[in-house]
């Protein structure tokens, strides 16, 4: 019986320790239900109660939280000022003849200044 107890003290630990740092890491504006400082109090306090509730009605649901993107549109979350609505952004290179178009006067450009150097 003190193994149980032992093993069963062990799991709690670790979902505790699992919990409170999945609260921690947990961006302020995904988090359900709870402010994300109630969660942490919540699963610190009361450890069994408080980690059960957290991965049942706090953690974000995962697949959610993206937003939806157009045929032209794209999502660069590196690099937010290319995520406004609407920005064309071309899927397939031959789509997009006024970027090509200037791609070659661009390298024609650059072989006629290497002629001329030479």
């Amino acid at each position: 019986m003190l193994y149980f107890g032992g093993l069963f003290g062990v799991l709690m630990l670790g979902l505790t320790i699992f919990a409170v740092v999945d609260v921690i890491t947990t961006d302020d504006g995904s988090v359900r239900n709870l402010p994300k400082m109630m969660w942490l109090l919540l699963v610190l306090l009361f450890p069994l109660v408080g980690s059960i509730a957290w991965f049942v009605a706090g953690r974000p649901v995962v697949g959610t939280g993206r937003a939806r993107f157009g045929a032209f549109e794209r999502d660069a979350s590196a690099f937010p000022e290319y995520n406004r609505p609407g920005r064309f952004a071309a899927t397939n290179p031959d789509d997009d003849e006024e970027f090509l178009r200037r791609c070659r006067e661009r390298a024609e450009e650059q072989r006629r200044k290497g002629r001329e150097n030479q």
